[in-house]
């Protein structure tokens, strides 16, 4: 008979075998990443999107939509639905918002029209009765993400952060909004939230459809085609645009690359707004050779006080000291949640979309950002980060050092678990 030294010790090797199958999962998954190019990022379009395993589309408009008065023009557009409508988001929660929503989904359900909506089951857990099970007796198709079950025990940590909305195969909407009652109203106090999304016509359609195709064919099987899902789409604009979502096995996912690619390829300007930016090494070290090429990185996050989720601000505080070396300007705006997820490069180029700057969003999330090359888009959102950054307060390297060491101390203890925040 065995002994229980022999099956304590059988039971550590095994841990430990686990632990090493894990992490060697996620090194193949997080190659550590590096570029040289001489070229500005406005010649290299094809190799952003190729990188990123889409393709750079030309012929399209981009309205830019802020804070609450986004959901004013996508209400009023899913109501003039004729054909389909194709829902995707993280974040729901019973409110004002919420049933305005649902609402509109149903009437379209009830009129007819195929409605699919895509919820993730952890974000979306407060979605309440009353509305799924309004939208369900519509006529509305209604899935969740992952939900818990012995089937998705190893993804329960993998979510669909994305927020995305099709109509009719011809009109998308791309942003960061989220289904909560703090995303109305204007930012203008700290119950309401800032963000921005994106109102999108012509031949890029079909990729933000493939991106919801994604996760509802995994989900429910279903395959759609034709076209009420993926008609003819004649260019509509001059906008050239691709879509970031893909996650390949056994390497980086398309939106890392995306945003690490971006940051090596900027030669005048990087301007960040992000609400949760806790970037890896590699980004430091890119933005650190950014600033010696005499690149001009700021990035603005809400502060602690200002944030929902004042730990993951902390647990990017762990890094502030050696960004500030590196010559990043940071700043921090405490009035309320700045939850847009942007990125402009030179003045001409933008990532707009769903992704964090964070471990979570780049190596776990499914998520979808958009590479915009449209000089006219850049500044508008270069506007909106002027408009903040007034408000906000600059870190400055000397008190940061200075900070206390209880501080320091939730700095770092929150580092250690940022991916599961």
């Amino acid at each position: 008979m065995m002994s229980t030294t022999f099956w304590i010790g059988l039971s550590f090797g095994i841990a430990a075998l686990l632990l090493i199958m894990m992490w060697s999962v996620r090194r193949h998954q997080s190659p550590i990443l590096n570029i040289e190019c001489d070229s500005p990022i406005d010649k290299l379009m094809p190799s952003l999107s190729g990188l990123t395993l889409g393709s750079a589309i030309a012929g399209n408009s981009v309205e830019l939509l802020e804070n609450g008065a986004f959901f004013d023009v996508l209400i009023e557009r899913i109501r003039a639905a004729t054909k389909t409508v194709h829902f995707e988001t993280f974040l729901w929660e019973e409110g004002t918002l919420g049933q305005r929503v649902a609402d509109a989904l149903s009437d379209r359900a009830r009129a007819g029209l195929k409605v699919r909506v895509t919820l993730d089951a952890t974000g979306s857990k407060k979605v309440g009765k009353a509305a799924r099970q309004q939208m369900r007796d519509a006529g509305c198709r209604l899935v969740f993400f992952h939900k818990r079950s012995f089937r998705n025990l190893g993804v329960l940590n993998d979510r669909d952060h994305r927020k995305l909305v099709v109509i009719d195969g011809r009109e998308a909407f791309v942003g960061g909004h989220c289904v909560v009652d703090k995303w109305l109203g204007n930012a203008e106090d700290g119950k309401h939230y800032a963000d921005i999304s994106l109102r999108l016509h012509g031949p890029i359609v079909h990729s933000v459809q493939a991106a919801f195709s994604e996760n509802w064919g995994g989900e429910t099987g279903e395959l759609f085609v034709g076209d009420d899902v993926f008609p003819e789409l004649k260019p509509a604009g001059d906008a050239l645009i691709h879509a970031a979502y893909l996650k390949p096995e056994g390497s980086a996912p398309a939106v890392k690359i995306l945003h690490h690619t971006a940051i090596c390829l900027a030669r005048k300007r990087i301007w960040i707004q992000n609400p949760y930016f806790i970037p890896e090494p590699e980004a430091i070290d890119a933005f650190g050779q950014a600033v010696k090429r005499g690149v001009d990185v700021r990035v603005l996050m809400p502060s602690t006080s200002g944030s929902d989720n004042p730990m993951v601000q902390h647990a990017g505080h762990r890094n502030f000291e050696k960004l500030l070396k590196c010559g990043v300007r940071l700043f921090e705006y405490s009035h309320t949640l700045l939850h847009q997820k942007v990125m402009t490069i030179d003045g001409v180029w933008s990532a707009v979309g769903s992704s964090n700057f964070d471990d979570r969003s780049f190596d776990t999330n499914d998520e979808i950002t958009l590479g915009i090359l449209d000089a006219k888009l850049a500044q508008q959102i270069d506007g909106i980060f002027e408009k903040y950054v007034a408000r906000a307060d600059e870190i400055k390297l000397e008190v940061w050092k200075n900070r206390g060491l209880w501080h320091k101390t939730k700095d770092n203890a929150f580092y250690m678990i940022n991916e599961l925040l």
